[in-house]
C-alpha cells in the first residue's frame, strides 16, 4: 500500500491594512481565507478571531505561519507582525514575512502574463507612495522582484520606470488588502517548497519610512 503524504498546515496573518484577513491551508484539499473590517479595533480582537478561525484545528496541526510584512498601516502592521512572531516563537514554526505589496500582485497574477512587469503602487505620506515592480515566474510558480518594495515622489518613481524603460501601468491597491491573506500563505507556501525555514527573529515588519516624518 502507498503511504499518502502528511499534508502541510500553514496559517496567514494580514493586518497591513483596516481589514483584517486569515488564511489556511494544507495546499490540497482545504483552503480558508476570511475577513473582518476591524479598523482601529483590530488590537482587541484579533486574538479571539485567530483562536476562532483555525477551529477545528489546534496550534499543533500547523507548520508554518506567514504575516504580511507591510507597507501599510504602522499601527496594525506591527500588532500583526507582532503576533506573527509571538506565535512563531511558542510554536517553534518558520515565519514567513511576505510583502503586502507582492501579495497584492500575486492575488491578481491570472491578468497578467508570465515575465510581464508588474508595477503596483500604494499611498503613502507627504505625497509619497510604496510602490515596487514584479512579474510573475511560471516554473518557480511564484514572483520575480524586478524593482523591491520602496517608497519615493511620483517624480521619482517616473524617472525609475524610464530608467528601466519599462511603460506599464500601475496596479493600485485597494484600502482593505486583508482579502490577500490567501496570497501571503501561497508566496510563503512556495518558499516553503523550495526549503526556506527563516527563524521567527528574521522577520521584520517593512514601514518604509521613518514613524516621525
Amino acid at each position: 500500500m502507498t503511504s499518502l503524504a502528511v499534508p502541510v498546515y500553514g496559517l496567514a496573518l494580514h493586518t497591513t491594512s483596516s481589514q483584517l484577513g486569515l488564511s489556511l491551508s494544507n495546499f490540497s484539499t482545504e483552503a480558508y481565507t476570511k475577513t473582518w473590517n476591524l479598523d482601529r479595533q483590530l488590537s482587541n480582537y484579533l486574538h479571539q478571531y485567530l483562536q476562532e478561525f483555525i477551529q477545528p484545528k489546534i496550534w499543533q496541526d500547523f507548520q508554518f505561519i506567514a504575516v504580511a510584512k507591510g507597507p501599510g498601516s504602522f499601527t496594525s502592521n506591527r500588532i500583526g507582525m507582532v503576533a506573527a512572531r509571538t506565535l512563531a516563537q511558542q510554536l517553534n514554526l518558520p515565519l514567513f514575512g511576505i510583502s503586502s505589496l507582492a501579495a497584492f500582485v500575486w492575488f491578481q497574477k491570472k491578468n497578467y502574463k508570465v515575465n510581464e512587469p508588474i508595477f503596483v503602487q500604494m499611498k503613502a505620506s507627504r505625497g509619497k507612495f510604496f510602490g515596487a515592480i514584479y512579474c510573475k515566474n511560471k516554473p518557480e510558480n511564484s514572483l520575480n522582484i524586478i524593482l523591491d518594495d520602496t517608497v519615493m515622489l511620483p517624480k521619482e518613481w517616473k524617472k525609475k520606470l524610464h530608467d528601466l524603460n519599462l511603460s506599464c501601468q500601475p496596479l493600485i491597491t485597494p484600502s482593505k488588502l486583508g482579502m490577500t491573506a490567501s496570497s501571503v500563505l501561497e508566496l510563503a507556501y512556495y518558499q516553503w517548497q523550495r526549503g526556506k525555514r527563516p527563524h521567527w527573529s528574521e522577520v521584520m515588519p517593512f514601514y518604509g519610512m521613518s514613524v516621525f516624518n
